[in-house]
């Protein structure tokens, strides 16, 4: 296991989460219950899956791609994803 690699992955997606719409739910769904551990074992395998089909897309579209151009097209995605919630009504 590269620990570097680990540590950087780790840290960019904490700190993307905090704050995210998905803590926001996560916060809503567990003021409306007494079930804690549920929500908690909901939110965890969720975002389980979501980074498993992340890193399963990633790692085959690495094998058609450069990882420069993953980085523009991933960048350019989020920026029209960005645009797309902002104009759309």
């Amino acid at each position: 296991m590269d620990f570097k690699v680990f540590s950087a992955t780790f840290i960019t997606i904490f700190l993307a989460e905090l704050g995210d719409k998905t803590q926001f739910a996560a916060m809503a769904v567990s003021a409306t219950t007494t079930s804690t551990t549920s929500v908690l074992l909901g939110v965890v395998f969720a975002l389980a899956l979501a980074g498993t089909l992340g890193v399963l897309a990633g790692s085959l579209l690495g094998n058609v791609l450069n990882p420069q151009m993953m980085k523009y097209i991933s960048g350019a995605l989020l920026i029209l994803m960005g645009a797309w919630i902002l104009i759309k009504k």
